[in-house]
């Protein structure tokens, strides 16, 4: 029975249409000049991270913050979709008697609304977790294996001890996730409950 964690942005759920939209009305709402196209190809770090990296000051980035969240829901969460195979790789530790867990950089109240959207079944999910913060939630939660877009999702299932895989889904590519230490990279979600199989195989016969 394995733990699995799965990442969300780009990895589970393509929000970009919507992130494009909701940055670029935060922008157009404050004056100011945001990149939503950006933003949204570079998914991961959490969102005060990428506004404080415009050099505003932290008054501005927590009503930046704040707004960007209160238009989330009608903007962003419609405007989703799921990766390929994100269903059935969330359900297939499940159908081996283990637990699917989502643990993810979004705010966690929003990331709650994408797993109700598309009816998903999920042990466990934490948000406003990035980078080795992952790996403490994945330490908790017994997770063996991590799968993230990422290469902070790399650093966060390392932490944890758990086996790091990556799929080339995010804004980076299989050759440079293989060369952040995942032990193990994948095209897409899909080919993800076959490794699963042959990866509790092999645990089974270890015993």
């Amino acid at each position: 029975m394995t733990t699995v964690g799965f990442d969300l942005d780009l990895t589970l759920i393509d929000p970009r249409a919507g992130m494009v939209e909701v940055f670029t009305a935060l922008g157009a709402e404050f004056g100011l000049d945001l990149d939503g196209e950006h933003f949204a190809a570079n998914l991961g770090p959490p969102l005060p991270s990428v506004l404080r990296g415009y050099g505003f000051d932290e008054p501005l980035v927590e009503s930046l913050v704040a707004r960007f969240r209160e238009l989330y829901p009608s903007v962003v969460i419609p405007a989703t979709a799921a990766m390929p195979g994100a269903a059935d790789a969330l359900a297939a530790p499940r159908a081996g008697g283990g637990r699917s867990l989502v643990v993810t950089g979004k705010f966690e109240p929003n990331a709650a609304l994408h797993v109700a959207a598309f009816e998903w079944e999920v042990d466990h999910l934490s948000g406003d977790v990035f980078a080795e913060a992952k790996g403490e939630v994945l330490l908790a939660q017994g997770a063996q294996v991590y799968v993230g877009d990422h290469m902070a999702d790399i650093a966060g299932a390392r932490t944890a001890g758990a086996v790091a895989v990556a799929v080339a889904t995010g804004p980076y590519d299989a050759d440079a996730l293989a060369a952040a230490g995942a032990d193990v990279v994948l095209g897409d979600l899909t080919e993800f409950p076959e490794w699963l199989a042959g990866y509790e195989r092999r645990s089974r016969q270890r015993r």
